[in-house]
Formats: structure tokens, C-alpha cells, sequence
């Protein structure tokens, strides 16, 4: 039988696009032309970055300027960082790929396949959903200076750049940099949140089917006559038992790794969340709501808010499904076992009693009640900030 491949089910998607702009693991055998695209295309996204805060240092003071630019700096800033992280990281994400497709985690059923491909099928209609709308952002900031600045030359963006719009072919090619750039930001976001969250949804699933094997535990009379056919069942179910303990420690180190090695811009991504969605929602306030730049302003917000969301809803399902696994086992037949069975269950009830929870900066819990706090911060430092406009 064909054994499902965890690594490909939860990351095709992710692989595909982060291999196509060249921040995926690399071969061993990595050749020279695959080093310098890789760093060619990271060199554009800190180029982009460094073209911001230039014009943020020119127009620093004019409160509408800067707010202008500011939500767009953030955005660059948290995925230049994300960039980095993952690429100093690089080892611990190959250590991640080698557990997901360990032995430990294979299914050993048809309906552990099918919690497997639910679970995947979930996080990525949640992803595809946020890199269509982050496109979609792209398009109509790309439409901007056609439609907001018809007859005027200006970049899709307000931002210093080496190149004058005055001037052909300077316009065309700060145009087409601007544009492209943007959309490689966009993916290079879809690709980076994918492995992490889709690795987080992952271990939800492990846990899933951790708790299909506990509830799957067999009954014993172990009160009849003893017999070779009782013995039996009675070592299988000790034995489920302690790989279902082995499966539950061997995710509890899966996602500690996954926190250790993304912690830092998990963290980063909170706190830009409360300056991207306070400085769009000061820019949707002065702008014509009839523009262009309207549009993709109130799109660009609720892109960022669903990022956040997701990302919070991931932390949030693996510490609501590892909650779960105190009650089942509790619910599995063990007062119908041997005493060895009943104590190995005892131990594994104070540990599984301690939920799974996924920290930014070691610090922050992914929660919903973490999403709410951040809108709340975030709307009350618009609040201060409109109100000393």
C-alpha cells in the first residue's frame, strides 16, 4: 500500500511557490546559478524595503505622508524579517520536514487518512483564500495610477525610487519593479505562512488520530477465565496505548521545534499587525472613497486581518485539540483492563492534562482571544492618532 506522504499533502503548495522564487531548502548539490537567483530575489524584497524607508526619512513629519507609507513599510519590514528567519533557520525546517515524515506519524487507516487530508484540505482553503485576496490587493494597486492618476505619471506606489516617472523608459521600469516586486512579496508571504501554519494543522491532525486510536481500544473480560485469546488483547491494547503516548510526545517535540525556529517573526507579526491595520484604517479616512485607492486600501485591510486571524486560529485549534485528549482518554475502556494498562494511563493523564500551546516570542499565546486583543489595540491607537490629525 502507498503511503501517504504528510510533507506533500500539507506543503505542495507552498513548495512549489517558494522553490519557484528560490527560498525553499536547497539541493545538497545546490549550483552556483541557483545561489545567485536565490539571493537575486531576496535582494529585490530588502531593495524594496530600503526604497520605503528612504522615502519615510524624506517625508518624515507630515503626519498623511508618512501614514500613507507607513502600512506598506510594515508589510515589507515583517516579511524581509520572515525571510531571514527562515532562511537562518534552514536546519531546523529541514529537521521539521524529516519528522513530519517519520514513521510515527504515518496512518495506519483509512480513517487516519482521511483525518489527514480533512485537516490539510482546511488550512489550505484558508491560505488559498488569503493569496487570492493579497493578488487582488496587487491588482488594484497596479490600477491606481491609471484610473486615481489618469494622466499624470506616477508609480503604483509612494516611495523613493532611483528613477524619475518623467522620463521613458526610467517610468516604465520603476513601474514594472514596483509591481513585480509586490507580487513576489505577496507570494513569498503565502509560501513562508503555509509551512508554518500548515505544520501547525499538522500536529492538530496527529492528535486527531491519537485520539481515534484511544477510542479504538478494545474491550477485555478480563473477570472469565483466563485464556491465550485475552492475554492477547490485553498486551495489543497495552501496546496501543504506549504508542499512542510514543505519538503524543513525538508531537508535543514537533510543534516546540516549530515554535523555536519561528517564534521571533510570529512575534513580529503581531505587533505589525497593530501598526498595518491602524495606519490603513487612518489612510481609508482621508481617502476618496470613489478612488482606486480606496478600494485597494480596504482590501489591503482585510488581507492583513485575515492573515492574522489565521494564524491565530491555528494556535487556537492545536490548544483546543490537545485539551481533548484528557476527556478521551478518560472515555476509552480503560476500567476494562489489566492494572498495568490502568497505571500507564494514570501517567499518561497528567501529562496529556497540560495543552499544546503555541507561543509567539515564547511569550504571546496564538488565541482567539489574541486576535481580539490585537483589533482592540489596534483600534484604540487609530482612535489617539485620527484624533491628533
Amino acid at each position: 500500500m502507498k503511503v501517504l506522504k504528510s510533507e506533500d499533502l500539507y506543503l505542495n503548495r507552498a513548495k512549489f511557490v517558494m522553490k519557484y522564487l528560490g527560498v525553499w531548502v536547497p539541493a545538497k548539490n545546490e549550483t552556483v546559478a541557483s545561489k545567485c537567483y536565490r539571493l537575486f530575489m531576496m535582494s529585490l524584497q530588502y531593495l524594496f524595503l530600503l526604497f520605503q524607508i528612504i522615502y519615510i526619512i524624506l517625508v518624515w513629519g507630515d503626519l498623511e505622508a508618512v501614514s500613507q507609507a507607513s502600512y506598506l513599510l510594515f508589510t515589507q519590514a515583517c516579511l524581509c524579517f520572515k525571510i531571514t528567519v527562515l532562511q537562518i533557520n534552514m536546519d531546523m525546517l529541514k529537521d521539521l520536514l524529516r519528522r513530519m515524515n517519520d514513521k510515527i506519524f504515518f496512518p495506519n487507516s483509512k480513517e487516519h487518512e482521511r483525518i489527514l487530508k480533512l485537516q490539510a484540505k482546511r488550512i489550505k482553503r484558508l491560505l488559498l483564500a488569503f493569496m487570492i485576496s493579497s493578488q487582488t490587493t496587487c491588482g488594484l494597486w497596479a490600477l491606481k495610477p491609471l484610473f486615481d492618476d489618469a494622466g499624470n505619471r506616477k508609480f503604483p506606489f509612494d516611495m523613493w525610487m532611483p528613477v524619475s516617472p518623467e522620463f521613458s523608459p526610467q517610468y516604465e521600469l520603476g513601474y514594472v519593479f514596483q509591481l513585480l516586486t509586490i507580487c513576489m512579496s505577496a507570494y513569498m508571504y503565502f509560501g513562508v505562512d503555509s509551512v508554518v501554519l500548515s505544520m501547525v494543522i499538522f500536529g492538530c491532525a496527529q492528535l486527531d488520530i491519537i485520539k481515534d486510536k484511544l477510542l479504538n481500544i478494545g474491550y477485555v473480560d478480563i473477570k472469565g477465565r483466563d485464556s491465550m485469546e485475552k492475554k492477547t488483547i490485553i498486551a495489543e491494547n497495552n501496546t496501543k496505548l504506549i504508542n499512542c503516548i510514543r505519538q503524543h510526545q513525538a508531537v508535543v517535540l514537533f510543534t516546540e521545534l516549530i515554535e523555536n525556529a519561528y517564534h521571533t517573526f510570529l512575534l513580529f507579526q503581531l505587533v505589525g499587525s497593530v501598526g498595518l491595520i491602524c495606519m490603513s484604517a487612518l489612510r481609508i479616512l482621508v481617502v476618496d472613497w470613489r478612488s482606486m485607492q480606496f478600494f485597494s486600501i480596504l482590501t489591503y485591510l482585510s488581507v492583513m486581518i485575515s492573515q492574522l486571524f489565521v494564524c491565530c486560529w491555528c494556535g487556537h485549534e492545536l490548544t483546543a485539540t490537545s485539551e481533548e485528549l484528557h476527556t478521551v482518554l478518560y472515555k476509552c475502556a480503560w476500567y476494562d483492563q489489566d492494572l498495568k494498562f490502568k497505571r500507564t494511563l494514570l501517567f499518561a493523564i497528567l501529562r496529556m492534562d497540560r495543552p499544546m500551546v503555541l507561543r509567539a516570542g515564547h511569550y504571546i499565546s496564538l488565541s482567539r482571544q489574541t486576535f481580539v486583543s490585537i483589533l482592540r489595540m489596534s483600534y484604540s491607537y487609530f482612535a489617539v492618532l485620527n484624533q491628533t490629525k
